[in-house]
């Protein structure tokens, strides 16, 4: 499958640079390039893409207020030159972030997050994980089984995620992102740019934590209300 991209960005050094490395690879071609998000929206309109390489810091409209803008957005790899804006991405599901300069091993990085999301392996297809009780990751050179009733949470740690059970911490090479949509079902809810818990395992919670098994989880501000609303109609119906 070759995924096709937008590239949006205010700097057209920026914008050379990704066009060189997408030239690279046969597995992503550029559909379209654009110096400001007001193009960029416009041209959604007419055409579908797969993922977007949008810069965080633009005049007129930000790739933050951007991305907020669209109702059903492609996957979405931010590009920034400061540290501080990667805070920004995460809240908003991105893929993943660039750090300007951008190399090309953490651009290759990015795009094989991408196609790991577009393509899923056929064993994965066959029933979701909340139908079989379990699923597999990839921890180092082995594939490791999960029992969904045993995960309390999955931390994101930069380029890996950190799944904790009763028993274990599992590490395996994702995004959080990625292992929310594995796990779409309504004992899992992400309440935190770096967090993700199985509410059946929460043991008290307020306006801004949780705690399971002693663990204080904090819930994100960007996630608050839609975190609250579920755990008040999930508790309320116990």
């Amino acid at each position: 499958m070759k995924l096709s991209c937008f590239i949006i960005d205010d700097e057209p050094l920026a914008i050379e640079i990704l066009e060189s490395y997408i030239s690279k690879l046969d597995s992503i071609e550029i559909a379209g390039t654009f110096g400001n998000a007001i193009k960029a929206f416009e041209a959604l309109k007419k055409a579908e893409v797969d993922v977007l390489f949008l810069d965080i810091q633009m005049p007129k409209l930000t790739g933050v207020e951007f991305l907020r803008s669209l109702k059903n957005p492609p996957l979405v790899i931010f590009t920034t030159a400061y540290r501080d804006y990667a805070v920004d991405g995460f809240e908003l599901n991105a893929v993943d972030y660039l750090l300007k300069p951008i190399s090309f091993e953490r651009f290759l990085n990015a795009v094989n997050k991408v196609q790991d999301l577009k393509i899923r392996p056929p064993d994965q297809k066959q029933g979701s994980p909340d139908e079989k009780g379990y699923f597999f990751v990839n921890s180092g050179k082995e594939k490791v089984k999960i029992r969904l009733a045993d995960v309390l949470c999955l931390e994101s740690k930069g380029d890996y995620v950190l799944i904790k059970t009763l028993d274990k911490e599992v590490q395996t090479h994702a995004t959080l992102t990625s292992m929310e949509k594995k796990l779409a079902g309504e004992n899992f809810i992400r309440v935190h740019r770096s967090f993700m818990v199985n509410i059946n395992k929460i043991e008290r919670w307020s306006q801004t934590d949780i705690c399971m098994e002693g663990q204080i989880i904090p819930i994100g501000r960007s996630y608050k209300q839609q975190t609250i609303q579920c755990f008040n109609k999930k508790f309320d119906a116990l």
